[in-house]
């Protein structure tokens, strides 16, 4: 039985008097692909921006590989080994691919960099033909695969992605569904928020519904995506 790397215990978040999280608990165990899913507002990328430390919740705990992350800075918890992949992708816009995966690295020696790099370059040819681009003249798919390779280059214990195919071709969508498997094929494991929940339940072991800030339903990827509920609310069905 695989060890849980992240425990979510009884988080309650606010902005301002809004009740944004209340009483979220999860766990993600290693090696895993875990989802959450739910409509637009349900409190899904405050979630990620609580266990990352952008956002502080007033009860609770989480822990990450037996650490509490409650009061750790946001940049201990990226050296911890957590990548947080931001919805929207939000790339140095002004700065080269290159000197983008750079700043990815900043919690790591500098000696691995160049290495790191190119496995990065090796998973993302694209990147790797654009390496001296600027990152605001690539496409939104380029600019979702450097966010990714960004992410790869803090050497992350968990992956947490917020809405990886947002603003996507189809084909495109297709694509990074498929690189997300093969990250976790090779290791890494995944904690996917995803409005296109038809997609994100196809690859996750386990899912987590989360609504008007409450999780509603868990359960593996195939039990929620052939449930009749879940179809009616997210699958079109």
């Amino acid at each position: 039985m695989a060890d849980t790397i992240l425990k979510v215990e009884g988080i309650n978040v606010y902005y301002g008097n809004i009740h944004a999280i209340k009483d979220v608990s999860f766990e993600v165990k290693e090696g895993e692909i875990v989802t959450l899913i739910g409509a637009n507002g349900a409190g899904k990328s405050t979630v990620l921006k609580t266990i990352s430390g952008m956002l502080r919740s007033k009860t609770g705990s989480i822990e990450f590989m037996g650490s509490s992350l409650m009061r750790m800075a946001p940049n201990n918890i990226v050296k911890n080994g957590i990548a947080h992949v931001p919805e929207g992708r939000r790339v140095f816009a002004h700065l080269t691919v290159e000197e983008n995966l750079e700043m990815g690295a900043y919690t790591q020696p500098r000696s691995g960099i160049r290495d790191d790099m190119e496995q990065v370059f090796s998973r993302f040819e694209r990147l790797r033909e654009r390496r001296r681009q600027i990152a605001g003249t690539l496409s939104g798919g380029e600019q979702q695969m450097l966010a990714m390779g960004r992410g790869l280059m803090s050497r992350p214990k968990l992956m947490m992605l917020d809405e990886p195919s947002m603003g996507l071709a189809p084909i495109l969508v297709d694509q990074i569904f498929e690189i997300i498997k093969e990250l976790n094929d090779n290791g890494t494991t995944i904690l996917l928020v995803e409005q296109n929940a038809q997609m994100a339940l196809s690859i996750a072991d386990r899912g987590y519904v989360l609504e008007t800030g409450y999780i509603t339903m868990s359960g593996t990827g195939e039990e929620l995506a052939s449930s009749d509920d879940i179809r009616k609310a997210y699958l079109g069905a």
